[in-house]
């Protein structure tokens, strides 16, 4: 049996607001990540990965900096004509309003998808760090001849009222969605577990064509609010996808089963950071069978003249004199001088540390810097001018408006 023909329509116009200052004048999908990545290039190289190779990404707030990344980074062959990362800003076909929701989104560019004639539609997020291999839940949503599948993250039951969970029969149909329950309905056949809603989903194409008409009509802008609950209620067939069984090949044995994170929250960012460190880190940024593409650059090696680096991640083009690194994230281009002391931080590119400052629990956005001898972290005497602090204790300096360069 052929293969249905799919396309991709990627949300990545969020705000971003809860990551501020990071997202100050770029949106969340744009914000650098790691050493060498931005959070978009996630859900990108997964849908590279798995073979889907025609992708339109919505974009709308403080665009530029993503479309440009995209342009420079994300070029598929120009000789196979169904091979496109295509970045779609609002194009106000139906009036003078931007994007009012996700579901409002797609609806706008329907003519996108009708000229395409897909049979299945992948409508998903932008800004989340994991691995999918998105062939098997199309698999799944095939076997069961769904109309939508809805990919479902297990979480403890004592942390369900936190998300918007489903509640499924036990050959994986959904009954119900509910948004935070006081009580939350168990997975079935595991008490201890219930699924969350990723907001990730697979359509039938003509199923939805109809949700967001429908929607539409009604004034309703949200997939998982509106679109999703309203199918369900017309009988549609709607199954949900347990991300924990999907298979990632060279994905270690000490790596955390169904890695996922939604690094919406600066402390939700600093963490993932940290998860890719350490011996045995929760989520290993290397693995040749499943790789996420890194942006190109033609930086020379990273140059160290001495000093003392323990369990961090350095990219290329950095120079780094006689200082101490521990625990931390260095991107691209960084400088750092005599006696810098970095701990548990993340170093955005380009940025300048001078002789003898100390961060501590710090993110540095990109192209600043931080001038001789300050102190900035939780264990600092004076606050610094420049930092704010984040409720989670995390200090951010954000990047140098003045520049321009995100």
């Amino acid at each position: 049996m052929a293969y249905p023909r799919v396309l991709a329509m990627i949300m990545a116009g969020g705000r971003g607001e809860r990551l501020f200052p990071l997202t100050f004048e770029r949106s969340k999908p744009a914000v650098p990540f790691g050493g060498r990545y931005r959070i978009v290039d996630f859900v990108l190289s997964n849908l590279i990965n798995s073979h889907i190779y025609s992708i339109y990404l919505l974009v709308q707030y403080k665009s530029q900096s993503l479309i440009e990344y995209v342009r420079e980074n994300w070029g598929l062959s120009a000789l196979v004509q169904d091979h496109f990362v295509t970045v779609v800003p609002p194009q106000m076909r139906y009036g003078k309003d931007w994007f009012q929701g996700t579901a409002n989104a797609v609806f706008q560019n329907l003519n996108l998808i009708r000229q395409y004639k897909p049979e299945i539609v992948i409508v998903f997020g932008a800004d989340h760090i994991y691995r999918m291999d998105i062939r098997q839940m199309i698999d799944y949503h095939l076997e069961k001849k769904a109309d939508v599948t809805v990919a479902a993250m297990p979480v403890p039951i004592d942390q369900a009222s936190a998300f918007g969970i489903i509640d499924t029969e036990a050959g994986g149909r959904v009954k119900k969605f509910i948004e935070k329950p006081e009580n939350p309905p168990p997975m079935p056949g595991d008490p201890t577990r219930a699924f969350c809603s990723m907001g990730n989903y697979i359509f039938n194409t003509e199923a939805l064509i109809r949700g967001l008409i429908q929607a539409e009509r009604n004034k309703q802008n949200d997939f998982g609010k509106h679109v999703i609950p309203n199918l369900l209620n017309e009988g549609d067939r709607l199954f949900a996808y347990d991300f924990a069984t999907n298979c990632i090949p060279g994905v270690k044995s000490f790596e955390e089963v169904g890695y996922w994170r939604d690094v919406g929250t600066i402390r939700a960012f600093w963490e993932a950071h940290q998860d890719m460190l350490g011996d045995l880190p929760a989520f290993d940024i290397n693995n040749e069978r499943w790789p996420i593409r890194a942006s190109r650059n033609d930086l020379p090696a990273t140059k160290i003249m001495g000093g003392e680096i323990t369990n961090s991640i350095i990219a290329e083009g950095c120079s780094i004199r006689r200082a101490k690194i521990i625990n931390s994230v260095i991107r691209r281009g960084t400088v750092i001088e005599d006696d810098v002391e970095i701990r548990d931080s993340i170093i955005m590119d380009q940025v300048v540390l001078k002789k003898g400052c100390m961060l501590n629990r710090v993110i540095v956005d990109s192209y600043n810097i931080i001038e001789e001898g300050v102190q900035i972290g939780h264990d600092s005497s004076e606050p610094y001018f420049r930092a704010t602090m984040d409720p989670s204790g995390i200090w951010v300096v954000a990047s140098e408006k003045q520049t321009g360069r995100l």
